[in-house]
């Protein structure tokens, strides 16, 4: 009878371990997906808050210029217009974001037939789906009195190197007076084709990187 009892008594021990085990496995998923979203939203206001940064410290230091002449990510650490979260390294001009990708800024044409120099680029590679929807959607100057021309939005690296980011920003689509573009995902102040800010439906679209972070967006401002 004793013998009955202690395997009764140890089978139902283990039961309730193996009831244990899988709560605290439960408990484990649901704590892994609900930090990986907050540090998602996190770096995306990091995100939102350096760009916000870097347009506001390049304005005010080429507040007295016509142009934006000869600025790079090594001239902008060097002036120090780059937050020092995202790379101080002048002597390389290497930027890096909160998701762990490159970040290129400098001078650019505001037309594609110019050679004006009168405005400026910031390209965030690298970035999550969600990060990306979420700042696609963001109003980054929804009247052009906020100095944006336009925005454009990838879900796969829009360029590698700041010459290529150069190019991309030069873009005719990314022109002064541009209407936008839904095929190129390309959003304008007032734009009769895209407007900023993009509707989540379209910055849905726009941000593909299912696989990856490898969403990116290009902010053109004069």
């Amino acid at each position: 009878m004793n013998n009955y009892k202690y395997k009764e008594q140890s089978g139902r021990s283990m039961i309730e371990m193996l009831g244990v085990l899988a709560i605290i496995g439960v408990l484990s998923v649901g704590g892994i997906a609900g930090y990986s979203k907050a540090m998602n939203k996190f770096k995306t206001n990091k995100v939102a808050d350096n760009v916000s940064m870097i347009v506001a410290n390049i304005k005010t230091l080429y507040a007295q210029q016509n142009t934006y002449t000869d600025l790079s990510n090594k001239n902008a650490i060097s002036m120090g217009v780059i937050p020092d979260e995202l790379g101080t390294n002048a002597k390389t001009g290497t930027l890096t974001n909160a998701f762990n990708g490159p970040v290129f800024v400098g001078e650019v044409d505001t037309t594609s037939t110019s050679k004006d120099q009168r405005g400026f680029y910031i390209l965030f590679n690298g970035l999550s789906r969600e990060g990306c929807i979420t700042l696609a959607t963001n109003d980054w100057g929804s009247g052009y009195s906020s100095g944006l021309i336009a925005l454009k939005v990838s879900g796969a690296p829009i360029a590698d190197t700041e010459t290529n980011a150069r190019t991309a920003a030069v873009d005719a689509k990314m022109a002064i007076g541009c209407q936008g573009s839904s095929t190129d995902f390309i959003a304008c102040p007032g734009g009769s084709g895209l407007a900023v800010p993009m509707k989540v439906t379209t910055a849905a679209s726009a941000c593909s990187c299912n696989a990856g972070n490898t969403c990116s967006i290009l902010w053109k401002y004069y």
